[in-house]
């Protein structure tokens, strides 16, 4: 099955991805279908850079002293059961007592796993329930944080000449915001300027913006710049860009489709 004709299939494969919940031999065939596949690829980096930043949102959460105090008495029952094991090692038994002696150490030993065990179950049960009421509020609160998220619609991934992905472009025609992050390791120079342009079917190239030197870069622009584009384009100018009545001047570094999500 192409997964590509089956864009709601895609998204939530590209959602389990970035996440981390997507394994085995199902996420290597997707790592697969994103090699050979733009919109596949696409998708993975939406995902990646929604969680990215939802992650960034949520505040920290410190486990209860008494969590640590029962994680440090099982590490200290181990300490205990492994210095008792070393001693026995190291000092050979009496004749006349070793039975007895063998059977103090085992017994000991014995103890300290069981003191091991009970305080590794109630480490469990407390940081178990103390998830759960943990999870059950941030998947709230990212629940409410992803109705809010930006409705991505058009997504592309410009890439040099040899195919490696340098930026994904992602627009939100609710926001008229078009957001580039860039996921190469190109830097133009100080005295330089990236500048985005969309290839419309008909006419010349139109700018849309000029690129800071950020890794996460906006530029405000309305569905119109980019309804019907099947390309954007990305050129190395002057610093501060050049007019976009003129068209590029400088060598075209980054280009690619721009898909339109269906809704």
């Amino acid at each position: 099955m192409n997964i590509t004709q089956h864009p709601e299939l895609l998204d939530r494969l590209a959602a389990n991805y970035a996440l981390g919940t997507l394994r085995g031999g199902a996420r290597r065939r997707f790592e697969t279908l994103a090699r050979e596949h733009a919109t596949v690829r696409a998708a993975a980096l939406v995902w990646q850079t929604r969680w990215s930043g939802l992650t960034e949102l949520q505040p920290a959460v410190n486990p209860a002293d008494v969590v640590w105090t029962r994680i440090d008495n099982l590490v200290q029952a181990d300490k205990a059961a492994a210095a008792m094991q070393a001693a026995r090692a190291a000092e050979p038994p009496a004749a006349h007592v070793g039975w007895w002696r063998n059977l103090l150490v085992w017994r000991g030993a014995a103890a300290a796993g069981a003191i091991a065990t009970v305080a590794a179950v109630l480490v469990g049960v407390q940081v178990n329930g103390g998830l759960r009421t943990t999870s059950g509020a941030q998947i709230a609160a990212l629940q409410q944080q992803l109705q809010a998220a930006p409705q991505i619609q058009y997504v592309a991934v410009l890439a040099d000449d040899k195919a490696a992905a340098s930026m994904l472009v992602t627009f939100d025609p609710k926001n008229n915001q078009l957001v580039l992050q860039r996921v190469g390791g190109f830097q133009e120079g100080a005295d330089k300027s990236l500048q985005l342009w969309a290839l419309p079917p008909a006419g010349g190239p139109r700018s849309l913006g000029v690129l800071g030197q950020d890794k996460l870069l906006k530029l405000v622009a309305d569905e119109g710049d980019v309804k019907e584009v099947p390309t954007l384009a990305i050129s190395l100018e002057p610093r501060g860009g050049v007019p976009g009545a003129t068209g590029p001047t400088g060598p075209v570094l980054f280009k690619g489709s721009l898909i339109r999500k269906e809704t």
